[in-house]
């Protein structure tokens, strides 16, 4: 036959009442039950765990060590059993236990701050997650399953299978820093010199899709980093060359740590979208966050203010 748990939620709830009101009878008014009933709980917890909880020796009810010990490591289970059914009632109504966006590091962060902070305001706990991605990385995570929906989309993925929506396109500026030695030169950039100089390349997050080349040229040597926003460091310390998303290094220029040079070789803009997975009965905060991001104004975001 199985034993009978010796700890159970409402002899927890009994002792953090008990601890927080400092007396029997006020802890069994606020758990609507009569002090007996109280304190049969304790007294019963006590003689099962073998261990004496509160000193009674005291006018006011005091906790033992042993006692102590087991309220600090109960509170975090009524505090998981609270999230726990708050959880499965939300689910219920249709909200997600959590939901996963994947954001190219192309994508500035704070719209989706901004969303994020909006989103809060509901009072939905749905546990929101962003996770940072490079080129063929959104598709995937969408096409795997690790995202719910993706943001900065490039290129050709797997789009039968979801919901796709434009944001902005992305437009490309050739920059150097400004002791680089293709900075002084006072013509336009060539094929030919491109050849003799140092690219920094950022490396594609997919692990099983095909990996992109980021709109590559031929470079004696590459250095390869794990985000856009390694490449431009590496830039402005003068590590390599590259074309750079415009929107990301307006303030760069104009503080004078890149310099925007004039290039023979062509890099088009590259049109953004939005993508998630099309389903039958979407859950209610992916269809709250489709909406927002699908309003959002993106064209602001990904303009530059350079001429």
């Amino acid at each position: 036959m199985a034993l009978q748990p010796v700890l159970t939620l409402d002899a927890l709830r009994a002792l953090d009442a008990i601890d927080r009101k400092g007396s029997f009878a006020a802890a069994a008014e606020s758990l609507y039950k009569v002090p007996s009933a109280l304190s049969y709980t304790i007294a019963r917890l006590e003689s099962d765990l073998g261990v004496q909880l509160f000193d009674r020796s005291r006018q006011k009810a005091q906790l033992t060590q042993a006692g102590t010990l087991l309220l600090q490591q109960g509170r975090h289970l009524l505090l998981a059993s609270r999230q726990l059914e708050e959880a499965v009632r939300q689910l219920d109504t249709g909200w997600e236990r959590q939901l996963v966006i994947a954001v190219d590091s192309v994508v500035p962060l704070q719209p989706l701050f901004s969303l994020i902070d909006q989103f809060h305001q509901l009072g939905r706990l749905t546990q929101i997650m962003l996770t940072e991605q490079v080129m063929a990385g959104g598709w995937e995570a969408l096409q795997s399953g690790r995202a719910d929906i993706a943001v900065g989309l490039s290129g050709e993925g797997v789009s039968g299978q979801f919901q796709l929506q434009p944001m902005a396109q992305m437009d490309f500026v050739f920059a150097v820093a400004p002791h680089h030695e293709l900075a002084q030169l006072n013509r336009a950039v060539t094929q030919q010199d491109l050849q003799q100089q140092t690219a920094i390349v950022v490396s594609d997050s997919a692990l099983d899709l095909p990996a992109r080349d980021s709109g590559l040229y031929d470079s004696r040597r590459r250095v390869l980093v794990s985000s856009m926003q390694a490449k431009i460091a590496a830039q402005q310390a003068g590590l390599g060359v590259g074309f750079l998303p415009k929107h990301l290094i307006s303030q760069a220029i104009q503080a004078g740590s890149l310099i925007d040079k004039a290039c023979e070789v062509p890099r088009a803009g590259t049109m953004m979208y939005l993508g998630w997975r099309r389903q039958a009965q979407p859950g209610q905060a992916l269809l709250w966050f489709t909406q927002q991001l699908s309003q959002y104004d993106w064209a602001a975001v990904f303009q530059s203010e350079l001429t």
